[in-house]
């Protein structure tokens, strides 16, 4: 497996979410997320676990458009928890995602609530 840069800060997972996503890595992405995260998607369901992430992401990237990088919104940290959150194109709410402090100081994904873009635009 290829080494990939580790999140540092909470905010950095937003970045590095936008660069594997750019560079079609469903991989790269699931190593972004806890073993057992929640991403809550498809709507109305969610996808439990990082292999169940990175096949959803596998089968998702090649039909989704490229992702623009968005200024986080502040982030609040709480002992070795925090929620990180960007806000949506359209203004209305905000995605957000619940990331935790690993023993190496590093930051992962535990809940994510994306908003997704549909190839046909929305």
């Amino acid at each position: 497996m290829t080494e990939r840069e580790k999140a540092r800060t909470p905010e950095d997972l937003t970045r590095l979410f936008v660069d594997r996503a750019n560079a079609k890595d469903a991989e790269g992405l699931s190593l972004l997320y806890e073993e057992d995260a929640v991403m809550a998607y498809p709507p109305g369901s969610r996808t439990v676990g990082r292999e169940a992430i990175r096949k959803f992401w596998e089968e998702a990237l090649p039909h989704l458009p490229a992702f623009e990088p968005e200024t986080p919104l502040p982030t609040l940290v709480s002992g070795d928890l925090a929620l990180t959150s960007t806000p949506p194109r359209d203004g209305a709410g905000a995605r957000a995602q619940v990331v935790r402090r690993q023993s190496d100081g590093t930051w992962l994904r535990v809940l994510d609530q994306p908003e997704f873009v549909t190839p046909s635009g929305r």
